[in-house]
């Protein structure tokens, strides 16, 4: 399987619901360095997984929506509790749009999997990974 790996970062507020996060129910920030790792088992026809430059836009328009923001204030994440998690599988599902909208590139459609990964501290991650599932370049 071949990778490719692009890197940005958020910084964010919000504050999460439930006992279980003691005094992270209180807002606060946080500052995320995000991977987002792209997967094929074959690269196409320029010998590439994804373009990378194309890749890093996509990423860093994403965190752009979210970066310097009160989560708990965002509407597409009204009623979700905004945990690393959480936030991880938001990412995949933006950069899965991205690439069903071309934002990628045309041969972008043929990546069989993402990763995406938020560092929150050097010793703490959470990721969310999936297939994408896409139909390939010029497929029904």
């Amino acid at each position: 399987m071949f990778t490719v790996c692009v890197r940005d970062h958020m910084m964010i507020a919000h504050s999460l619901k439930g006992e279980v996060f003691g005094p992270a129910q209180r807002l606060h920030g946080a500052t995320y360095v995000v991977d987002a790792e792209f997967r094929r088992a074959e690269v196409d026809e320029n010998g590439i997984v994804v373009d990378i430059g194309l890749a890093t836009e996509a990423l860093r328009a994403i965190l752009a929506k979210l970066t310097y923001r009160n989560l708990d204030d965002e509407p597409s994440l009204a009623g979700i509790n905004t945990t690393t998690e959480v936030l991880a599988r938001c990412i995949f599902a933006r950069l899965r749009e991205a690439i069903v909208d071309g934002a990628l590139g045309p041969t972008a459609r043929a990546i069989e999997s993402l990763k995406v990964t938020l560092r929150e501290t050097p010793s703490a991650t959470a990721s969310y990974e999936g297939p994408l599932a896409l139909s390939p370049v010029g497929a029904g």
